[in-house]
């Protein structure tokens, strides 16, 4: 009687808190702001037709307004997908969505911060290793792989690597042990910087180990996004870290509808230890990534460890984006750092960041490189599906030139606005000879892309707007290594616990999702 008891309170709180969240997400998100742009449009034309002695003038006004920002977005340099839902918006609602426009565009809350790290850009160029010698024997050997090297080089200033061991982690419970253990092992510095922190079994037992790291002179810094603040974290959490000797900062803390900044968040996931051992990868630091807590059914996500001098590129993004708030800079004794040798092993590691305030979109730039370039197959794993007509045009045409594609998504959502707009792409996919398959079991988290045995991606970086245009993001790419060959394996495990989606099971599909992802999908760029 006790057992069931316990069991209905935990699902009553389980309940309680997806409910709190979805609120939360609904009253914090651009979503709001849209509906109620919408709701002001409305009144507006009612007070029109009530005083209808000044609507005719209105009316013309907003078709002047309308043709005039028709032609200003057909002539700004943007993304065609965004470019169509702003014109179809301003359209439909020409004041209001004249006003949307101007509001996010005037970038309200972020020019200082797209100014710092412009600056911060400047004073680190150059402190990574340019790798000139392995980069001249590359372009002989590999052209292909000199081509995207030279092209992260340029724009990020990301080097590619050598002599770097990759472990590969099939599950968060896979992750959190190696984790520990690395920390446990720390001398010098802990860098931590994550999407979400959430009190728990998995953070506290980081934090145990932090503290003590801590009191012992390691220098540990701590670095999370603001949206715990909303979420999942007390406001003044860094606070009660500081107090145990933990350097730590919130990235961004969010108030309602006050600005555009609180859109470009801090989704990466990084881990430093002493500059020589890095994790990167979809798991947060939250108890549902470890499955120790159910929230949208089994949690399936994956990272990978790095051991080498790959390692300094993660310790460079991290301090870059330490700094943005902080102008006593110190990068050297971080990046100086000894690096102990580790297992050989061939092939070539490149870990790289996506900045959403620099205008290049590296992360969406390599996943196309990765699809196009394929010959065999590209296997994928995402938990999103909210694409563009570039996206959408190179996993169809890769299908149509005879590459298996596949991808895994979740059959559990997280949010069913988001599995409703992956729904709207299945069919043109579909079509084409994308095979589609969704994890039965629960939810998948993971980021992960793999194609022809030589080369994968694992980092942070899913497949929608926020990730490829407003997100900072991270990942590694990884090139004829033998961990590629985990990958590929843990691809056909998962898959195995797939139902395929056909075009004939999407006529048996919730109505809910037949209906929702249409009307969402005219504003997906804005969500």
């Amino acid at each position: 009687m006790h057992e069931i008891r316990d069991k209905l309170r935990h699902e009553r709180a389980h309940l309680h808190e997806k409910s709190k969240r979805g609120f939360l997400h609904f009253l914090f998100g651009r979503s709001t702001l849209i509906l109620l742009l919408l709701a002001a449009q409305v009144f507006l034309l009612i007070g029109l037709f009530a005083r209808w002695q000044f609507s005719a003038y209105a009316y013309g006004l907003s078709y002047v307004l309308s043709a005039f920002m028709a032609v200003y977005l057909l002539n700004r340099p943007m993304n065609a997908t965004s470019r169509q839902t702003w014109l179809i918006l301003i359209l439909l609602l020409p004041v209001l969505g004249t006003l949307l426009y101007i509001y996010v565009d005037m970038d309200i809350g972020h020019r200082l911060v797209r100014g710092r790290l412009e600056q911060i850009g400047k004073e680190t160029d150059g402190l990574l290793p340019r790798q000139e010698r392995l980069m001249e024997a590359v372009r002989i050997a590999e052209p292909e792989l000199h081509s995207l090297a030279n092209y992260t080089l340029r724009v990020g200033g990301f080097p590619i690597y050598t002599d770097t061991h990759v472990d590969y982690f099939p599950q968060g419970e896979d992750k959190f042990p190696a984790l520990l253990e690395a920390l446990e092992r720390a001398e010098k510095f802990i860098f931590m910087e994550y999407f979400i922190i959430d009190e728990g079994y998995m953070w506290g037992s980081v934090l145990e180990i932090l503290a003590r790291k801590a009191r012992q002179g390691v220098d540990v810094r701590v670095l999370y996004d603001g949206t715990c603040a909303v979420f999942r974290l007390p406001y003044r959490y860094p606070e009660k870290l500081r107090a145990m000797g933990i350097q730590c900062k919130m990235f961004s803390p969010i108030h309602p509808l006050v600005s555009t900044h609180y859109n470009n968040r801090d989704h990466r996931k990084i881990v430093v230890v002493d500059g020589h051992t890095a994790f990167t990868g979809g798991i947060n630091l939250a108890d549902e990534y470890i499955n120790r807590k159910e929230v949208y059914g089994h949690w399936k996500d994956t990272a990978i460890m790095l051991r080498g001098p790959a390692v300094r590129s993660f310790t460079l993004m991290f301090l870059q984006m330490w700094h943005v708030t902080e102008w006593k800079v110190e990068y050297a004794p971080y990046l100086s750092a000894p690096i102990p040798p580790a297992p050989p092993e061939p092939g070539f590691v490149l870990p790289y960041g996506d900045n959403p305030f620099d205008d290049e979109r590296v992360g969406e730039a390599i996943y196309l490189d990765i699809i196009n370039r394929a010959e065999r197959y590209v296997h994928i794993m995402t938990p999103y599906l909210i694409i563009d007509g570039e996206m959408t045009c190179a996993l169809t045409l890769a299908a149509k030139r005879g590459v298996d594609v596949k991808l895994i998504l979740p059959h559990i959502p997280d949010k069913k606005s988001a599995f409703s707009l992956a729904y709207t792409h299945y069919r043109e996919l579909l079509r084409a000879g994308v095979q589609i398959f969704e994890y039965t079991p629960g939810f998948v988290h993971a980021k992960v892309f793999v194609s022809d045995d030589e080369k994968a991606v694992v980092g942070t970086i899913n497949l929608d707007y926020r990730s490829l245009y407003l997100h900072f993001e991270c990942a590694a790419y990884l090139f004829q290594m033998p961990v590629i060959d985990d990958i590929e394996r843990d691809f056909h495990s998962t898959l195995k616990r797939c139902q395929q989606v056909t075009l004939e099971s999407m006529k048996h599909d919730r109505l809910y999702r037949k209906v929702l992802g249409p009307l969402l999908k005219l504003f997906a760029p804005l969500m």
